[in-house]
């Protein structure tokens, strides 16, 4: 197969998705990267349908490789994942008026277009995280215990652009990370932005079947095939709290593979409509299957990482 991965500077000499390209390409299969951060890109020609089975995007949001996947779903390419439900996750404010529409377990959220509006938001709702609409990574993630405190971040919040506020949830100082690819899932656990701690290391951990069912509805409320979803375990239960397309996948046993093995499914099938529901991987003990499953949990983790394609 011929694949085209788009690859922004910040991923330049990431693991993921370079050790993808490395699996995909031992197996035989021509990959092209487009660096769209760093090209001059002549978009009338930019994209040649029927040129690759498939078009793979790596990169940080608002970044302008979405533009260039957008375009090739447009011409009548594959994508993966699929553009519109990129653009869906991608948008935080988006995402969350999807995701409450849907069902999903979030919290209450405000969309701000300036930050001098965040002073609006009632004194009850403190304390709040604020954060970019079109943030990745962490980046620009504040907590705000006051209204006063919120006075001192202001300047800081100037150049963010459309910036999204939720009221705090009370955890542990640790996030749940749920990784799905090849229809299963996989959790870890690792500190959280906002309360960072070095000698926290990101581990795996067992997957709930609550926390499973909840990541299961996420492929299906955004329509992703390779997602992550960040799970805080608050006092009233779990609470979805970032959705990302494309994530790092640390932690994922053979991931490169899993993930390059995904890529070549979902090229081959299109990658139309919303994924299936995930199988649960039994990691450490065997787990109940989320309603929405479709399949049996396999009794091992398939040994991948060197099977022919």
């Amino acid at each position: 197969m011929r694949l085209c991965f788009l690859v922004e500077e910040h991923y330049r000499h990431d693991g993921m998705p370079n050790e993808v390209i490395g699996q995909l390409t031992a197996w035989g299969h021509r990959v092209d990267v487009v660096r769209p951060g760093g090209s001059l890109l002549r978009m009338t020609e930019a994209v040649d349908a029927g040129a690759h089975d498939a078009w793979v995007l790596k990169t940080v949001s608002g970044g302008p490789g979405l533009t260039l996947l957008e375009a090739a779903a447009a011409a009548g390419s594959t994508t993966v994942n699929d553009a519109r439900s990129i653009r869906g996750v991608r948008d935080k404010a988006l995402a969350a008026a999807i995701g409450c529409g849907r069902g999903l377990p979030l919290p209450p959220t405000y969309a701000i277009a300036r930050p001098e509006l965040l002073r609006e938001i009632p004194a009850v709702e403190y304390p709040l995280v604020v954060k970019p609409a079109d943030g990745s990574s962490g980046r620009a993630v504040h907590l705000v215990s006051s209204p006063g405190e919120l006075e001192v971040l202001l300047p800081a919040l100037a150049g963010e652009g459309m910036l999204i506020a939720q009221p705090y949830v009370p955890n542990s100082g640790t996030d749940i990370k749920v990784y799905a690819v090849g229809g299963e899932l996989f959790a870890t656990e690792r500190c959280s932005p906002l309360h960072p701690d070095p000698a926290v290391r990101e581990r795996r951990v067992p997957l709930s079947a609550e926390v499973a069912a909840i990541a299961a509805q996420v492929g299906a409320v955004y329509g992703l095939d390779l997602y992550g979803v960040d799970v805080l375990l608050g006092p009233d239960g779990p609470v979805v709290v970032d959705v990302n397309d494309f994530p790092s996948f640390r932690q994922v046993p053979d991931a490169a593979a899993r993930v390059a093995r995904a890529v070549l499914d979902l090229a081959r099938s299109g990658g139309a409509g919303p994924a299936a529901a995930p199988v649960v991987l039994p990691y450490p003990l065997p787990l109940s299957i989320p309603a929405q499953a479709t399949a049996q949990v396999p009794a091992q983790v398939p040994a991948i990482a060197g099977e022919a394609v």
